[in-house]
């Protein structure tokens, strides 16, 4: 997804409120444009693609230009809808972003259906509309999209089967946008991102020497001894034996 604070908008196309009841399943064909929905109260998951995103009072949702998706009620709510267009691409899925509260916003959405009265409040309306983006994109800056990802690994680092699918449902996005915004935060992959972190409770686990080569490699999540003695020597530059006779800490 764009940056939603350089998007430039085009057209507000509509502003509405659904009132969605529990239970409610819904198919969308081919949406005409962009929306960007909050949760006054309720709750709504949308899929697309296999992938799902969810609509609450704890997040907003951005809905993509000429995609079809479906969604389902989890909870009777109402939800305020703000469609848009804007130059360029934006996204092509629904893009669940995380908020400290709707009211703020909700607020601004009623200013912009007051204004949208006036043909002549346009550019008040955009000028709203706009510090609801910008709002929007300091609030769920990418660090904070994947907080829920960064949290899971510092608990579950040390799984083997720690995988970006796992990561990413953790963040109510997609796998391929996960890795995208993952890699833009923290300048790696999720990947390499946890092998770092594996490597380095290692060099704790050496250093203490209680362990052997094969149990230190267990304890941080390798599969196996040999893949963790290739990694360790490749982001070293020494094997594990060689680490621990230099690291051990033996006095007190």
């Amino acid at each position: 997804m764009n940056a939603i604070n350089k998007i430039t908008v085009t057209d507000i196309k509509q502003l509405f409120t659904v009132s969605s009841p529990k239970g409610r399943k819904e198919e969308i064909r081919n949406r005409k444009s962009y929306g960007l929905s909050f949760c006054a109260e309720g709750k709504i998951t949308y899929e697309i693609g296999g992938k799902q995103a969810v609509s609450d009072e704890k997040h907003a949702v951005i809905l993509p230009k000429g995609r079809s998706y479906s969604l389902y009620g989890n909870k009777s709510g109402i939800f305020p809808v703000i469609n848009f267009d804007c130059m360029g691409f934006l996204c092509d899925e629904v893009i669940s972003l995380p908020i400290q509260s709707a009211d703020t916003y909700i607020k601004d959405f009623e200013k912009m259906k007051a204004l949208s009265l006036f043909e002549e409040n346009r550019a008040k309306m955009m000028s709203v509309f706009y510090n609801i983006l910008h709002r929007l994109s300091s609030e769920s800056s990418v660090r904070n999209v994947i907080i829920p990802a960064i949290k899971h690994i510092e608990k579950n680092y040390q799984n083997p089967r720690l995988s970006n699918a796992e990561l990413a449902e953790k963040c109510n996005i997609s796998e391929v946008y996960f890795r995208k915004i993952f890699t833009e935060a923290y300048k790696t992959t999720p990947k390499q991102f946890i092998v770092e972190i594996r490597i380095n409770k290692a060099k704790q686990l050496l250093s203490d020497g209680f362990l052997n080569i094969g149990a230190v490699a267990e304890k941080c999540g390798f599969s196996n001894q040999f893949h963790f003695c290739r990694l360790f020597k490749e982001k070293t530059g020494v094997t594990p034996t060689e680490y621990m006779k230099q690291n051990r800490i033996c006095k007190i």
